[in-house]
């Protein structure tokens, strides 16, 4: 099975669409991408959390519940800081939670899946899936 990892801003969209109750591009998205797995880096998971009072918000849990939750392991900090470093001395630097969440998708040979493609397209070899 193919699998892909999320950005933050799916996850947003995709539960501002379950609240207003809207097929959108979210759910789109992921209904003709069903056979797909589905990863989660740890910071986009705790990006996303910031949006609710607590980690147990039902909400919360019936969206990330889905999603296989990465951690931040050596070889992805390995990751973020050879690729910080590039884009550092390229002029290119993009923030530190894209960066993570990107490092996470490189080192894990996943596409991440996206409605903000333009900092992640700074980054080589990066596979992006916009929605």
């Amino acid at each position: 099975m193919e699998s892909l990892t999320f950005d933050t801003t799916f996850l947003i969209d995709f539960q501002r669409e379950r609240k207003q109750r809207k097929h959108g591009r979210a759910h789109v998205f992921l209904e003709t991408h069903r056979d797909k797995g589905a990863y989660l880096s740890v910071i986009a998971y705790g990006e996303y959390a910031e949006g609710f009072n607590s980690a147990d918000d039902p909400a919360f849990v019936s969206v990330v519940e889905s999603f296989e939750i990465v951690p931040v392991s050596r070889r992805i900090a390995a990751r973020y800081g050879q690729t910080a470093r590039a884009l550092r001395t390229d002029g290119r630097l993009i923030g530190a939670n894209d960066l993570w969440i990107a490092a996470t998708a490189l080192e894990c040979g996943l596409p991440i899946v996206t409605a903000n493609a333009d900092p992640f397209r700074r980054i080589p070899g990066l596979v992006i899936l916009q929605y």
